[in-house]
């Protein structure tokens, strides 16, 4: 998870440290928001029509890797990207997103939170993005928009209707939160001495979670690095303008399990255990006056699906030479709608929505039909002409998700006659 106020800049070239490309362990989600994207008039109407360019670094960055982006949403500055690998995506089902403005009495989308829920192999989660108020006299007006965003946003759902009904939350953001009482002085004689845990005491956050039962249930990793608000732009060097804002942790990552007493049968019998390997922050970035923060988890479940309600597969061989058959067996009942349809993607492909090179409706394109089998054809007019690694996948209109991922094939190169 990466948490990050950008403030209006443009992205760095290079990402790979912020997300550990380099790590052995390979990363199976990522959540990433960010706050205070450039939303200037002409460039948010372009942004919205051809996705911003953080969004285009991240896609770029993770999907030769294998990463797809599942799901995302914008709120003017606010910013939340979903990424996962290839083989969880028919596993992540009943994806709904919400935003609530807390700018300007509720009017302007500045400030409030962002949020994207689903089911993980059975499990509810929800990541919210939030961007509070500033200034160091707002720590309880913080909390009022922490808590009026948990009582607003609401998703079409019988059993998660609100964030707080889901099994596993994390809220972070540039949650604004300062550290109260001691002096430039001392906070910089602490940061300097790397003696943090001397700061948390007074840390606006973890006063706040004393007498605040909204924040008690979420659980946050030790802050064993410098606050990382506010910098001078391009340097390691604290705020060193008039204003010498004293140094905070603003950008924070939180989360939240919910309490075995609240669990429902069915969730009992499905355990899921967190377990936060690394907390901190990445120094080396310098775009902005704030600097990003990562949280690297360990998320143990027992799964309640572990078969896709789709399989989807190639029939024989492919190239454009010829018209080319999809076979597809329903292996679940679901709500399956005419307007349910099978896209041919390249291997390593970005986006779910529009990256399909060709498709074809399940129901309009059906040529034969069994009780175990169903077959669509795809037109030779379709099919690339110059070949190469492709995989299909089947998307429910109703549900809004992928539901089976076929292995990848080869669609021959269509030969040249002289």
């Amino acid at each position: 998870m990466v948490t990050w106020n950008v403030a209006t800049a443009e992205p760095p070239d290079n990402v790979s440290s912020l997300l550990r490309l380099q790590s052995p362990k390979t990363t199976d989600l990522y959540v990433i928001g960010l706050q205070e994207v450039k939303a200037a008039p002409l460039k948010f109407v372009a942004d919205l029509a051809f996705e911003d360019s953080w969004s285009h670094l991240f896609m770029n960055t993770l999907a030769p890797l294998g990463y797809i982006k599942v799901s995302s949403i914008r709120m003017q500055g606010l910013l939340l990207l979903f990424f996962s690998r290839l083989e969880h995506i028919p596993f992540i089902r009943d994806i709904q997103v919400s935003y609530t403005r807390t700018g300007i009495y509720g009017y302007w989308g500045n400030k409030g939170g962002v949020s994207i829920r689903l089911s993980f192999y059975g499990h509810m989660l929800c990541f919210l993005n939030c961007h509070l108020a500033a200034h160091m006299i707002y720590a309880k007006v913080r909390v009022e928009e922490f808590e009026h965003i948990l009582g607003v946003q609401a998703y079409s759902s019988q059993k998660c209707p609100h964030i707080l009904d889901h099994k596993v939350v994390f809220w972070f953001g540039d949650l604004n939160f300062r550290i109260a009482d001691h002096g430039m002085h001392f906070v910089r004689t602490c940061i300097n001495n790397e003696q943090f845990h001397l700061l948390w005491p007074k840390d606006q956050l973890i006063m706040m979670k004393k007498e605040t039962s909204s924040l008690q249930e979420f659980q946050e990793g030790p802050l064993d690095f410098q606050p990382t608000y506010k910098f001078d732009l391009n340097s390691d060097s604290y705020d060193s303008s008039g204003k010498k804002r004293k140094p905070a942790w603003t950008d924070r990552i939180l989360w939240r399990v919910k309490p075995k007493q609240a669990l429902a049968k069915e969730e009992e019998d499905f355990p899921l255990k967190i377990t936060q390997d690394a907390y901190t922050s990445h120094t080396e970035y310098g775009i902005s006056d704030h600097k990003p923060v990562v949280g690297l988890f360990q998320l143990e479940l027992k799964k309640m699906h572990d078969t896709p309600l789709v399989r989807v597969c190639a029939e024989g061989e492919w190239s454009s030479d010829f018209d080319a058959v999809v076979n597809y067996t329903i292996l679940q009942p679901f709500p399956s709608s005419a307007w349910d349809w099978i896209g041919l993607y390249k291997v390593s492909f970005l986006l779910i929505m529009t990256d399909y090179v060709t498709y074809t409706w399940v129901k309009d394109d059906q040529v034969s039909l069994s009780d175990e089998l169903v077959q669509v054809y795809v037109s030779k007019d379709e099919i690339p002409l110059l070949g190469g690694d492709f995989l299909l996948c089947y998307y429910s209109s109703n549900l809004q998700c992928i539901l089976g991922i076929s292995e990848p094939f080869r669609v021959s190169l269509m030969p040249v006659w002289y």
